[in-house]
């Protein structure tokens, strides 16, 4: 029964992270609208330099995204641990392995959009186009690099470096074999060279403030290919190092296994969406702009503005989006567990 719980909690962690990314999400959509009437002389939740400022809403998405990566790595690391207890053949420690690394693959996704996000975002016609060096670093360029050193190391640390996975050969001082060494870099080099080429083509961009030329476009896409072909050269040498033990199949209940652990992440990622969507229309809703005049004349203020907070919006609009967001959440947990549960005889 101690192991079991062991396998729930793996299950139950990346949904506590979903939790946990969902209310920095509507912080950050919250931080934006704010941003929106700072257009307007609305100073607030910014780090202003004169007219120009820091967009708070980078780097709440960014903490949303890092506290739903760690707590997928960790529940895949006690998965993988109570999998090797369980043994191979436990339903339940082979469903929460699997949604465990499902929940990472989720979680490197969402940070290489975040950061091919800004990079696209960065350019002249963005409110992320500051003159302010500092801001322009501060807004664009520690964004990327932070986003890259999280997608780098989940990725490690969840592939490379997990727990429950011995390597065998000679170890250096570090503990880390050839084997292990080569896949790390297998990884990390083509992100690292990807991230490389990002950052030069945003400093051409702003020393030069004009469209990247043909032959920056070429060096970038150099350096890119670079990085893939380096990491496959090494992913392929870890690959000629790793010899793993064959697997008894059982066909049709590994089907159908596969099939309810389908539905089951269906399901949760249609409500997950529809949450992070109402919660996204629930806080512009708050936003107000400014109405015209056929003439073009001003009805009113000519800011953006935002409405208080009120019990009625939290009610209407709000609250239905943490519904959403807790059965979906509540449905992923039960159904793993109800689906892959022992029955005893």
């Amino acid at each position: 029964m101690k192991k079991l719980t062991a396998v729930q909690k793996a299950i139950a962690l990346p949904l506590i992270g979903e939790v946990w990314g969902w209310l920095f999400f509507i912080a950050a959509c919250f931080a934006n609208q704010v941003d929106s009437a700072w257009t307007f002389r609305v100073a607030a939740f910014t780090v202003g330099f004169g007219n120009e400022h820091v967009h708070l809403g980078n780097y709440l998405l960014l903490v949303a995204i890092a506290g739903f990566s760690y707590t997928s790595v960790v529940g895949q690391r006690i998965a993988i641990e109570a999998r090797g207890e369980l043994g191979e053949h436990n339903a339940m420690a082979r469903a929460a392995q699997r949604f465990t690394t499902l929940a990472v693959v989720v979680a490197l996704a969402f940070g290489a959009i975040f950061a091919i996000g800004n990079f696209m975002g960065a350019f002249g016609n963005s409110s992320s186009n500051a003159d302010n060096a500092v801001v322009r670093i501060l807004d664009v360029y520690l964004p990327i690099l932070l986003a890259t050193g999280l997608v780098v190391f989940v990725i490690l640390r969840a592939f490379v470096f997990r727990e429950g996975d011995h390597q065998d050969g000679e170890k250096d001082k570090r503990g880390l074999t050839e084997t292990q060494k080569a896949l790390g870099l297998g990884y990390a080099l083509p992100i690292i060279a990807t991230a490389f080429a990002i950052i030069l083509g945003l400093i051409v961009y702003d020393v030069t403030k004009t469209n990247l030329q043909v032959w920056v476009w070429v060096l970038i896409q150099v350096i890119v290919v670079g990085g893939v072909v380096q990491g496959t050269r090494f992913a392929a040498r870890a690959k000629q190092g790793v010899i793993r033990p064959p697997r008894e199949r059982r066909m049709l209940a590994a089907g159908a296994a596969g099939l309810n652990f389908v539905l089951s992440i269906v399901f949760g990622g249609v409500v997950s969406i529809m949450a992070f969507s109402y919660g996204s229309d629930a806080v512009g809703k708050l936003q107000n702009y400014p109405e015209y005049y056929v003439n073009g004349k001003v009805i009113g203020s000519d800011r953006v503005t935002l409405d208080p907070i009120t019990v009625a919006w939290v009610i209407n609009d709000l609250l239905p989006a943490l519904v959403l967001l807790g059965l979906a959440v509540v449905g992923i947990y039960w159904t793993l567990v109800a689906r892959n549960k022992e029955v005893t005889p």
